[in-house]
Parts: C-alpha cells; sequence; structure tokens
C-alpha cells in the first residue's frame, strides 16, 4: 500500500491522500475578487488527484497584498466570489484550503505578470507599506513601523478573514508565517528591531503569529489550521531551525493542527540552494521535536521522492507547486506510478 495514498485525518477532516497543492500566487484578481481564472485553476487540480487545494496567498486587507492584483478575503463580496470555487474542488474529491497571508514590507509590488520590478507607488494604485520596524526590503519602498493600534488592526483583519473562509466553505486555513512577509519578519531579528513587547526575545517576536493563530482557531472549531514556516532565512544572524521548532510548538499551543515547513524569503542576501527535496529536513526536524503533523515543500516533483519522504516519517504529507502547474493531474500520474488506487474522476477512470 501507498503511504502517500493513504488518507490523513486532521481535525476529523480526511484528506483521501498525502500529495497536496500549495498555495501559488496567481496576480489575476481584480479588486481582491477571485474569478473564473482561479475556479479552473483550482478545480483542476482536484479532478487531477490532490488531496488537499490550497488558494494562493491571500491578503487579509488591502494593504496586505503582494501586488494590487492579489486575491483578498476582507470582504463579503469576496467570500461570496470564492464560494463556488470552493464548491467546485470539494464536488471533485479534493480538501479546500486557503492561506491567509499579510505581505508586510513585501507588499505594494509590482505583479511580475506585467513585467515590472519592486514597488509601486502610491499615485500608482500602491499603497504605504508597514512592517515591524521601518527598514525597508531590497530596493522596495520603506515601510512604516506598526504602532499597537496597527498591530490589532492586523490581528483582527485575520481573525475577520478566517471567518469569511469558513463561510465560503473552506476547509482548512493556513495562516502564512514565511518568505518574508509580516509575521515572518516579526519572526526574524533580521527585520524585527523592536524594543516593545512584540521585539527582543523569541517569545515576543512570536506574539503576533501566536495571536493571529489564536484568532483563526477561534474562527471555527470545524476547520484544520496550517501556519507555514520558512525553517531558516538563510543568512548570518537570522531565523533558524531551532527557531522554528520553538515556534512551532508555540503555534500548536495555539491552536495550530499542522507545520508546513518552507524556507527563505525574508531578505535578499539569503544563501540557498534549491534541488529536489531540499527543504524536506526542516520539516523531518519539527515533526521529531514537536510531535505535531508537519508538511514539507520543495521541489517534489517525482512520485517516488514523495513517496519516501512520507514513508520514511519525515513528514505527513508533502505539497508541490510548479509541478501541478506542468501537470494538473500530477495526482493520478502518481498514483499510477506508485500502483496506489486512483483517484481519478469517474468520467476519467477509462484512462487509468
Amino acid at each position: 500500500m501507498s503511504s502517500l495514498f493513504t488518507p490523513l485525518s486532521v481535525r476529523g477532516i480526511e484528506m483521501r491522500n498525502r500529495l497536496w497543492v500549495s498555495p501559488m500566487c496567481q496576480y489575476s484578481a481584480t479588486e481582491g475578487m477571485p474569478n473564473d481564472w482561479h475556479h479552473v485553476h483550482l478545480a483542476q487540480f482536484a479532478a487531477g488527484g490532490a488531496g488537499l487545494v490550497i488558494a494562493e496567498a491571500t491578503a487579509v486587507s488591502p494593504e496586505g497584498r503582494i501586488s494590487p492584483d492579489d486575491a483578498g478575503l476582507w470582504t463579503d463580496a469576496q467570500a461570496r466570489a470564492w464560494a463556488p470555487i470552493v464548491a467546485a474542488i470539494r464536488a471533485r474529491g479534493a480538501v479546500a484550503g486557503v492561506q491567509l497571508g499579510h505581505a508586510g514590507r513585501k507588499a505594494s509590488t509590482s505583479s511580475p505578470l506585467t513585467g515590472g520590478r519592486g514597488s509601486v507607488a502610491p499615485d500608482a494604485g500602491g499603497w504605504t507599506t508597514v512592517a515591524p520596524s521601518a527598514r525597508a526590503y531590497a530596493s522596495f519602498a520603506q515601510p512604516v513601523a506598526l504602532d499597537e493600534a496597527g498591530i490589532e488592526k492586523v490581528v483582527s483583519d485575520f481573525a475577520d478573514a478566517a471567518r469569511r473562509a469558513v463561510a465560503a466553505g473552506f476547509q482548512v486555513v493556513e495562516v502564512h508565517a514565511a518568505h518574508g512577509y509580516l509575521l515572518h519578519q516579526f519572526l526574524s531579528p533580521l527585520t524585527n528591531h523592536r524594543e516593545d513587547a512584540y521585539g527582543g526575545s523569541l517569545e515576543n517576536r512570536a506574539r503576533l503569529l501566536v495571536r493571529v493563530t489564536e484568532a483563526v482557531r477561534a474562527a471555527s472549531a470545524e476547520i484544520a489550521v496550517f501556519v507555514r514556516f520558512s525553517a531558516t532565512d538563510a543568512a548570518d544572524g537570522g531565523w533558524d531551525v531551532a527557531d522554528t521548532v520553538a515556534a512551532a510548538r508555540l503555534a500548536g499551543a495555539a491552536g495550530a493542527d499542522l507545520i508546513d515547513v518552507s524556507s527563505g524569503g525574508l531578505v535578499p542576501e539569503q544563501r540557498i540552494v534549491p534541488g529536489p527535496g531540499y527543504q524536506v529536513e526542516y520539516a523531518a526536524t519539527v515533526r521529531r521535536e514537536t510531535g505535531l503533523l508537519v508538511s514539507a515543500v520543495g521541489m517534489i516533483d517525482d512520485p517516488a521522492l514523495a513517496e519516501n519522504i512520507v514513508a520514511d516519517g519525515r513528514a505527513d504529507a508533502v505539497m508541490s507547486g510548479r509541478e501541478w502547474l506542468r501537470d494538473p493531474h500530477y495526482g493520478l500520474r502518481a498514483a499510477a506510478a506508485l500502483g496506489a488506487d486512483s483517484p481519478a474522476p469517474a468520467q476519467y477512470l477509462r484512462a487509468y
């Protein structure tokens, strides 16, 4: 029996397998509203055999968007637009998830689809960004350090977005605390230079993440809550795997059900050499040291590699991104390669 195609239950929500779709920004929304592109893009992965499909980093506020073209969940209208997309994912046998995020100092940037680079000025449709400290990323515009009221707004924005996610029918909500976005900026000593209750010690730097996780957890007892971490900044003096283990324990105590382990994204001087499964050992360490469920991500493009990661107990599930873009039926192909029962829709079974 394939370990990868064994179901996994998280807070009573059963994923039919452990091969999942990682959230991938599409830069295709207007005023935060998902559309037909998102519907077809996400539903195809469910038809293609994924156990869980997580929608892209979805902003909890207008100022939390990475670009002006990002999807959002800061209005009820956006939640209503997400609802038929969620229904399409679930109707095709997959669990539907959404990643909630705030880009912090990496917000208000040009969409890569437009060929632009760097910050978008307020007079060109951008906005003033926020961060734990008033230090810019690379050549981006300088952010404003969040004050107490701004921090409270971030927590309430995540809580409101999580409630809208539940209303839209999402079964998994992932808190984005990785890749150099706002919650990661608070976690890392490279970007957090505060001297208040949100700076200094690891416990202080993790305070906002803990509060956000608690707020998302409170949105519904029925959803599964994930937290995505960058396990390392891969830069001198930065966040590392031991910090991730400590913060994962705090997130688990705050209500997180699973830790999604990635890396990097905080500073341009990071030193990362990507390769097949290059982040898996970070996930294995978090799983071993915390006892929490974890998922691994990072160039896991080969079904045999994905199978070994789960079978060896290094992670409870694996996420892939680009491989699903290359082949939206990656799940069906993986099942065939591993000799597992195919999760193909009845309409496709003649091919398997």
